[in-house]
C-alpha cells in the first residue's frame, strides 16, 4: 500500500508547527488526528497531513485571488 506513517517531530517538521499548537487544532477538529502505535507511541498518516497542507495552500490561494 506505501503508506507512510510520520512521529510528531517529523510532522513538526513538515508542517512547521509545535506539537502543543498541533494538539490544540486537534482538538478543535482542523488538523488531522494520529492513529495509536502502541500504548505511549502515536503516529500521523503522512497522505493526511499532505492534504492538510494542500488545503492550507488552496486556503491561501482563494484568499489571494479576491484581494
Amino acid at each position: 500500500m506505501g503508506m507512510k506513517i510520520l512521529r510528531c517531530k517529523e510532522v513538526e517538521n513538515k508542517v512547521g508547527l509545535r506539537h502543543t499548537k498541533l494538539y490544540m487544532m486537534m482538538n478543535e477538529g482542523t488538523f488531522p488526528k494520529p492513529i495509536r502505535l502502541g500504548p505511549r507511541s502515536v503516529g500521523w498518516v503522512e497522505s493526511e497531513i499532505d492534504e492538510w497542507l494542500l488545503e492550507k495552500i488552496k486556503e491561501r490561494d482563494q484568499s489571494t485571488a479576491a484581494v
